[in-house]
Parts: C-alpha cells; sequence; structure tokens
C-alpha cells in the first residue's frame, strides 16, 4: 500500500471492510438516494457500488444491506413530502398494499420464467419510454381534472402491476410508477412524487424484513450507509419539491438511460450482477 494513503482508511474497519470502501460505499448510496428522492432508480446506482465493494458475498447480502440503507432514506424523504402536504392518503395507502401484494406475486413468478424473457422486453421498452418523456413538452405543475374513481383505478392498477415488475426484477420501479401517476393518472409532479415515495418505503420495509430475518444484512455497513442515504434522500426531496418538473423530468431520462444500460450490461456481462 503507498506510504501516501493514511493508514486510518486501511486499518480502520467496520464489519471487516476498510474504512475506504465503507466511504466509498457512501457516496455511491448517496448519490442513490439523491436520484431516488426525486425521481426513482437509486437502487441502479447504489446495487452495482455494493456489489463492487461486497466481492466475495452472497448477492443476498448486497440486496439485503441496500435494503436497509434505502429504506430508512427513503423514510426520510417520505416524512418531507408528507410533512409538506404532497401524500393523499386515501388514493396512495390502498396503493401501498397493492404494490406489496405484486412484490410478493412477483417474486413467486420469478421462480418460474427466465428473467431473461423480461431483459429483452424492458430493451424494447425502455427507449419507447425515455423517447415520450423527451417529446412530452410540459410537466405539470398543478393536477389536471380528472374523476376520481378513474384516478384511483389508474393508481391502483398501476400499483399492482408496478408492484409485480418490482418483485419479479425490480430496477427503475419507482420511475415507472412516477410516469404513469404523471401521464395517466394527470398528477402533477409533487404529489406523484410523494406517492411514489409512500409506495417505496412500504414494499422497503417489507424487504427489509425479510433480509433481517434471514440474516443477510450487514449491519454495521448498512447502517453506515443509511447516514449518507438519508442525507441523500432528503436534499433530492427538497430539490424536487422547489423545482416540481424542472428537475424530475431530466432526472427521470437519466435513470431511463441508466436501467438501458444496465440492462444491457446484464445481458452481456451476465457474470458481472450474479
Amino acid at each position: 500500500m503507498s506510504a501516501s494513503v493514511p493508514t486510518l482508511f486501511t486499518e480502520t474497519t467496520l464489519d471487516g471492510f476498510p474504512l475506504w470502501v465503507v466511504l466509498l460505499i457512501c457516496g455511491g448510496v448517496f448519490l442513490a438516494g439523491f436520484m431516488d428522492a426525486i425521481a426513482g432508480g437509486g437502487g441502479i446506482i447504489s446495487v452495482p457500488v455494493y456489489l463492487m465493494a461486497f466481492s466475495g458475498l452472497p448477492t443476498h447480502f448486497v440486496l439485503g444491506t441496500n435494503k436497509l440503507s434505502s429504506c430508512i432514506g427513503t423514510a426520510f424523504s417520505t416524512a418531507r413530502f408528507i410533512h409538506q402536504g404532497y401524500v393523499h392518503w386515501r388514493l396512495f395507502l390502498p396503493a401501498a398494499g397493492l404494490a406489496v401484494a405484486g412484490s410478493v406475486c412477483g417474486t413467486q413468478l420469478q421462480l418460474h420464467t427466465p428473467d431473461v424473457v423480461l431483459k429483452y422486453l424492458l430493451l424494447a421498452v425502455l427507449p419507447v419510454v425515455a423517447f415520450f418523456t423527451l417529446r412530452t413538452k410540459m410537466w405539470p405543475e398543478e393536477p389536471a381534472p380528472i374523476p376520481p374513481r378513474r384516478q384511483a383505478a389508474i393508481v391502483w392498477a398501476a400499483a399492482l402491476l408496478i408492484g409485480t415488475y418490482d418483485g419479479y426484477y425490480g430496477p427503475g420501479t419507482g420511475t415507472f410508477l412516477m410516469l404513469v401517476f404523471i401521464h395517466l393518472g394527470k398528477m402533477d409532479t409533487r404529489h406523484a412524487a410523494g406517492g411514489v415515495k409512500v409506495i417505496n418505503l412500504a414494499s422497503n420495509i417489507g424487504g427489509v424484513c425479510s433480509a433481517l430475518m434471514a440474516g443477510t444484512v450487514v449491519l454495521g455497513v448498512g447502517l453506515a450507509a443509511a447516514l449518507a442515504s438519508i442525507l441523500g434522500h432528503y436534499l433530492g426531496a427538497g430539490l424536487a419539491i422547489r423545482n416540481g418538473s424542472k428537475i424530475v423530468r431530466p432526472a427521470v431520462v437519466v435513470v431511463l438511460l441508466l436501467l438501458l444500460v444496465k440492462v444491457i450490461s446484464e445481458l452481456l456481462f451476465p457474470n458481472f450482477w450474479n
């Protein structure tokens, strides 16, 4: 090891990981939390970071530890949207329950279907979604008129279907929910983001409980990364609330492009993700 590297970073450990590795994880998780609070898709950033840092450990520990840090961070961004009054509880509390139920169904479906099928489908769908997002010149700052029952049907159906996708595969779930809530559910960007946070938090809590019971969480590293996630989510939520569609729309495009890159890399280099 080079003498220029302080021994603090090489000798100090947390759960057996050198301090510089923990700081690397925290940096990636902060960026993931910041992006996730604005447009969803934080796992596209945080999971590869954990994969590189946890090299040699089973993937279950990557996913379990990521769920812990993500869940705690999401709780703070959700609280910020709630505090600002951007969560319609009568609409999104049932949606959260349906998303969790869909996630359970998706997990079971995954056991009987090759996930390569879904990856090829996403390869075709993602460029279309990104193109549609870029072509849409205006994202609403105020909700558009829509019958409440129709809006509820759209939101709840999307929560169930995209929740199923979350259990089956997962990346980009929050982004897809955001797009449906805005363009089909006719919601403004802030209320759509608040609803997505509630749904994500519900599914994350279920995932964290399962991971903790299975013992697949590196607790010390996960809690340290959770602090970075809290900061990222808090700052990202504040930016989304202040700037609305000005920041959310470009962030959604970035997430969709990152997801496209992830899908292509999984198909070309499957061993990296396993």
